[in-house]
């Protein structure tokens, strides 16, 4: 894909769906009993990927125009899949459905592209088995993963790491265990799982940076309405905030607490962002969002606000190209262990652009006031990255090319159309 630079950027964009919470209302409507209506479900490939999974172990997922439909078949309805069920590029269905295998009285075997195939997988094998969960992985941390049947009991986990995908992992063994199930961690991480399996009728219990669930509840059908992916936004609002003259206003985002770091962060820099008709969807805080070019300053990220921004760290780091003075980022070194090495491939790439940008273990010093030039860039097929670099190439001086950026379909289909819509060439 060639970029051209951009004189300003115009119009308004509606968000494609969450891609977290599409993938769990397949999930936990599979595992409830009756018919899921998912609404603004996103079709990109790792979503697909989920839909295919449970459709292989005996759910029928019904696809429409506007709308998805799960025919649920309740906690203990999952028929074993006469195939090893493909992941695809998707971490989120390979972590999170492992807790549910977890608990069938049937053997399963998942796997997924080369990129899952050297995503750590130990993180969720550990807690899995203290459960007494039977699977096992190659070298003990990665896909393929065999689970096979166990009886399951409820655990007090104090994970390591402040991830979504781990805590919702052991959760969803948890619905299977004979006891409740608790989960705490150092931050708190996203809560889609907790807000959405209590809709659909799970007893949860949440206290300060621990959540508690209870085993064998019935899960019952519901209505899902997805909000507009905050991580997919993010591209957007760094390339309003960082192209003159812009002005962008994007409907239906998600603006989740546990999400919202990238918003919080951008305003931090001094940027002109606001937040109006605010409102909820399914127990999702919701708004749209005026995008306008902004001056803003670099800044230090660090702590607590990390895991609530993890995913839209590629792009605050094009964004602290274009502040003045020098942007710190820290404690994530989480971002090595993505679909790439992302502080690496993003202080690669950018740096072919002329960046002064300096890797750290766990995250990057970005020198503001940067003036790029075009270059032949890298995705590394991974679609956060080739969004990144899409949105610096922006404000480069001559244009730029992205290699295997036909990646971006996992998240964002139709980003291209996109940024061409709001568009104007230098």
């Amino acid at each position: 894909m060639i970029i051209q630079p951009a004189s300003h950027l115009k119009g308004t964009l509606s968000i494609p769906g969450d891609k977290s919470i599409s993938h769990r209302s397949i999930m936990f409507g599979s595992i409830a009993k009756g018919t899921t209506k998912i609404h603004n479900f996103l079709m990109g490939d790792d979503c697909l990927s989920t839909i295919e999974c449970f459709r292989k172990l005996g759910i029928d997922i019904e696809m429409h125009n506007n709308h998805i439909l799960v025919h649920g078949k309740g906690l203990h309805g999952l028929k074993p899949a006469s195939e090893i069920l493909d992941c695809g590029n998707s971490g989120t269905t390979t972590r999170l459905i492992s807790g549910i295998l977890a608990g069938q009285p049937f053997t399963s075997t998942l796997t997924g592209d080369a990129s899952i195939q050297k995503r750590p997988m130990k993180r969720i094998i550990e807690p899995l088995r203290q459960m007494h969960a039977a699977i096992e992985g190659k070298d003990d941390n990665f896909c393929p993963l065999t689970i096979s049947p166990s009886t399951l009991e409820g655990i007090c986990y104090t994970s390591p790491v402040a991830s979504a995908q781990v805590k919702s992992c052991v959760l969803l063994a948890g619905l299977y265990a004979n006891t409740p199930t608790t989960v705490c961690e150092p931050a708190l991480s996203r809560d889609h799982t907790e807000r959405m399996l209590s809709a659909f009728g799970a007893i949860i219990e949440r206290k300060d940076k621990c959540v508690t669930i209870y085993p064998n509840p019935e899960l019952e059908a519901m209505e899902v309405i997805v909000p507009g992916d905050i991580s997919s936004a993010a591209f957007f609002m760094v390339a309003g905030l960082i192209v003159p003259n812009s002005k962008l206003i994007l409907q239906n985002v998600g603006i989740n607490p546990t999400r919202r770091g990238i918003l919080d962060a951008l305003l931090a820099m001094g940027g002109h962002i606001t937040c109006f008709n605010e409102r909820e969807l399914c127990g999702e805080p919701v708004c749209d969002m005026i995008i306008e070019s902004s001056d803003l300053h670099g800044i230090t990220i660090e702590g607590d606000i990390i895991p609530t921004m993890i995913d839209e760290i590629p792009a605050f780091a094009v964004a602290a190209l274009f502040a003045h003075g020098t942007t710190i980022i820290k404690d994530a070194k989480e971002l090595r262990v993505k679909e790439s090495n992302r502080i690496d491939t993003m202080c690669h790439e950018l740096g072919k652009m002329g960046a002064v940008i300096r890797p750290l273990e766990d995250g990057m010093i970005i020198e503001g006031n940067a003036t790029l030039h075009g270059a032949i860039l890298e995705s590394y097929d991974d679609h956060r990255i080739a969004m990144s670099l899409a949105v610096a190439a922006l404000k480069a001086t001559t244009p730029s090319q992205i290699l295997n950026s036909e990646c971006i379909r996992i998240s964002y289909p139709h980003f291209f159309e996109h940024l061409k819509a709001v568009s104007t060439k230098a």
